[in-house]
């Protein structure tokens, strides 16, 4: 008899839940949200598995492809869809969760999503930490421009990254004590900004050499003005 295998996903645990083709359940289980203890019990189950389900959310990537990895038939399913069956429920619990997603895969009312591959998500992760820093770098600009302001020091609104430092430099070395004030906040963006075009540097050498991104103009894929290119 074929098995439907369902997973109710949190951040630390994983709720599973097994039917069989007439919807009873033949196992349920609380393991923690890692591929291994999943494995384990699944290869554990006498019985033949026909797919694995789970709606979409964080561990979508890591759960999915690590069990598709040791063959098994994995789906992830459209979250909406599958709030709207589950809210009909009365007792809301990981458990009751997980029957009820064993119940929806079983019966295919569902809507397949597509999961982007660990290749895609390497990529996004490299975008994110290069803008997260410049963004924090800009951060400490405005932070130096609001100080400067008090003093009547009013920087140009439109000053490029690379010389900010140098413009700050030149506004406060006739002021001692503004200068032992700013420069270490200074010396602080120069750290982020040095970090900055590391990944800026990277992200650019990685646009260059993919085939998408060939495709566009040359001051799309590098960027350009005063806001560091890609930010």
């Amino acid at each position: 008899m074929t098995h439907y295998v369902a997973l109710d996903v949190s951040l630390r645990s994983v709720a599973i839940c097994i039917v069989d083709d007439n919807g009873d359940i033949t196992l349920e289980k609380s393991v923690n949200a890692e591929v291994e203890d999943i494995v384990q019990i699944l290869r554990s189950f006498d019985g033949e598995i026909a797919s694995v389900g789970l709606e979409a959310g964080v561990l979508t990537q890591y759960l999915m492809y690590g069990l598709q990895a040791v063959g098994y038939e994995v789906v992830c399913m459209e979250s909406r869809q599958v709030k709207a069956a589950l809210s009909a429920m009365r007792n809301k619990t990981d458990k009751n969760d997980a029957r009820g997603i064993a119940q929806i895969l079983r019966t295919g009312w569902f809507s397949r999503v597509h999961v982007k591959s660990m290749g895609s998500h390497h990529i996004r992760a490299l975008l994110s930490c290069r803008r997260a820093v410049l963004n924090k770098c800009v951060d400490l600009e405005n932070e130096v421009r609001g100080l400067l302001k008090i003093f009547g020091i009013r920087l140009p609104s439109h000053l490029e990254h690379s010389v900010f430092e140098e413009a700050v430099r030149e506004s406060i070395e006739v002021d001692t004590a503004l200068a032992h004030a700013l420069i270490p906040l200074l010396e602080a963006r120069g750290v982020l900004y040095q970090t900055f075009l590391v990944l800026d540097r990277r992200v650019k050498t990685m646009a260059r050499t993919d085939a998408l991104c060939q495709l566009l103009p040359e001051r799309s894929i590098l960027g350009g003005g005063s806001r560091c290119g890609m930010a």
